[in-house]
């Protein structure tokens, strides 16, 4: 096909990557650790952490989950807010040859025990704050060894002690928890884990381009997430992809190693993940943002030292400008303001450029696709509002339902094929084979048009997707539970603008008890659902939209019909 978009490339980045520079994602790791054993990698709290620290903990890590016996690619589960336990952890998980299953840190009960079964993790590794949930499902999961974090571990011997004890009794975030343990279930606390692994021996984990490094779950139509099978050549490539894409704006620092990273964005999400490997690639730190909704703590980060690198949703984005201390902020060192995860607002990308003179630069991605798939020029001055140019080795097309390529201008599906695109869902033959095209193209859900110069803008969504602040909400999850609410007779759930959310969630009930109320389903979903999927509206109807065969109609629902 004619890659009519390789002609608005900026000059010096590459028509194609090559992932099979890197025998495997953890060749990759291993190598960074060893080039730039000396340099910073995260801080976090004022608190540092050398490659040379990462290495060695990593290292420490994965050799006890070796110890443990278990299989080779077994699935480990990742549930850390960004801490500096979680890189630790990635790298140890691949490192000694297993598969990371990333959990976000605040799904309820029913979620979790959703992606543990699916992804039949034998081991997790969580944060003692989030422990409490685990114990209600982890007896109905595989997962054998619990390795616990605290907050202050990796802080400093002092630092560390405090912070963990401010954690637990000072502002009790630590709900009590008492997991099972016997029959062949394990509780080790994260520093006897560094502390064992460090007189034992890591064994080459032996992971190839072709092996699986990541389970990514994402929304699935049948309103249970699903795993989408990242490979270490899906991951390699993606990072090489951003790395080349970036550069014309990076190269303005000098020496890529000295650059900065905001890492406020959840390391467990596909867009924050890439990034974060994408700075051990080039040997750059991170600052890690723990908890991104304290905005004045936030801010005092932002004023502490030079940084180059934000990426951030929309909400991020417009959440910050609103903050009074936020134009205090010395933004001449800041190269690249990267949206992604949801689309960006033109009101919200005018005035981040007044405020900080850094073009918002958007782009688009899924986690099937390893985040980026496509990206506005690191160079350009101004906000585009199309989701940009296709990166190094990826294709585009605009398809019909039948596959067919439409001619340029026509809109359609936006489809992607590139080695950074997932090998299928895990375990879900029929929705791999329904994702893909004769011609290996990957259906996204997105209606787009491209034009002449290659640029892409989405139009329209095929699928009922909701974004919640760059969070992918099904609408079938959310109907599948709320309909077991009490009173509840069916439900329909959509997504509506939002000023601050890109979209908020909502739903239209039928109720057959009288004395239902918005409160009572309100405090169903809190108990059931993660925060981002709480519906923001509720309305009760007599009746539901539907089509002659009962379907219901979700568009006309949207439309307040």
């Amino acid at each position: 096909m004619e890659k009519y978009w390789l002609k608005s490339y900026p000059p010096g980045v590459p028509h194609d990557i090559d992932p099979g520079s890197c025998q495997s994602l953890t060749h990759l790791l291993e190598e960074s650790f060893k080039r730039n054993a000396d340099k910073p990698f995260s801080v976090c709290m004022n608190q540092w952490m050398s490659y040379r620290q990462l290495d060695a903990y990593s290292a420490a890590l994965g050799a006890w989950l070796q110890g443990l016996g278990l299989e080779p690619g077994a699935r480990v589960a990742i549930m850390l807010p960004n801490v500096p336990q979680f890189a630790v952890t990635m790298a140890g998980v691949l490192r000694a040859g297993y598969t990371c299953v990333n959990v976000n840190p605040l799904y309820t009960p029913r979620e979790l025990e959703h992606q543990l079964r699916d992804s039949e993790a034998s081991a997790i590794v969580i944060l003692e704050n989030f422990a409490h949930t685990l114990e209600e499902v982890i007896e109905r999961t595989s997962v054998k060894h619990v390795v616990m974090a605290s907050m202050g571990e990796l802080l400093g011997f002092w630092y560390g002690r405090w912070i963990t004890f401010a954690v637990r009794h000072l502002a009790k975030m630590v709900p009590a928890y008492k997991l099972p343990v016997g029959e062949g279930r394990s509780v080790t606390p994260f520093a006897r884990v560094l502390a064992e692994g460090k007189s034992m021996t890591l064994k080459s984990g032996a992971s190839t381009l072709d092996s699986i490094a990541f389970l990514q779950y994402t929304g699935g139509t049948t309103g249970l997430s699903k795993g989408a099978v990242l490979t270490h050549r899906n991951i390699v490539a993606a990072v090489l992809q951003a790395e080349a894409w970036f550069t014309p704006a990076m190269g303005r620092v000098g020496d890529v190693s000295k650059i900065n990273s905001i890492a406020a964005l959840p390391l467990y999400h596909i867009f924050a993940l890439t990034l974060c490997l994408l700075a051990i690639r080039q040997g750059s730190h991170l600052t890690l943002i723990p908890n991104p909704r304290d905005f004045g703590k936030f801010v005092e980060v932002l004023k502490q030292r030079p940084f180059h690198m934000l990426p951030a949703v929309n909400t991020l984005f417009n959440a910050l400008l609103q903050h009074p201390q936020f134009k205090s902020v010395d933004f001449s060192s800041l190269c690249v303001s990267q949206a992604g995860g949801m689309a960006a607002s033109e009101g919200t990308a005018q005035q981040w450029l007044k405020t900080t003179g850094s073009p918002m630069i958007e782009g688009w991605g899924m986690s099937e696709t390893c985040a980026i798939g496509t990206n506005n020029p690191v160079t350009n001055s101004q906000f585009t509002g199309s989701i940009g140019l296709p990166l190094p080795s990826i294709d585009i097309a605009i398809k019909d339902d039948d596959g067919n390529s439409l001619p340029q201008g026509e809109s359609g599906e936006i489809c992607i094929r590139g080695p950074n695109v997932m090998t299928g869902y895990y375990k879900q033959v029929e929705e791999t084979r329904k994702a893909f095209t004769a011609d290996g193209f990957m259906r996204t859900g997105d209606i787009g048009i491209m034009d002449e110069n290659g640029y892409t803008k989405i139009v329209d969504r095929k699928k009922d997707m909701i974004n919640v602040s760059g969070f992918n909400v099904y609408p079938n999850e959310l109907e599948n539970i709320i309909s077991l609410c009490p009173g509840v007779v069916e439900c329909a759930a959509v997504g509506v603008p939002d000023d601050k959310q890109g979209e908020a969630i909502k739903v239209f009930l039928v109720k057959n008890d009288p004395t239902l109320t918005e409160d009572d389903v309100a405090k169903y979903c809190r108990q059931n659902l993660t925060g981002y999927k709480h519906p923001k509206y509720i309305e009760f109807r007599d009746e539901l939209p539907k089509t002659n065969v009962g379907k219901i109609l979700r568009r006309e629902l949207r439309s307040g019909k």
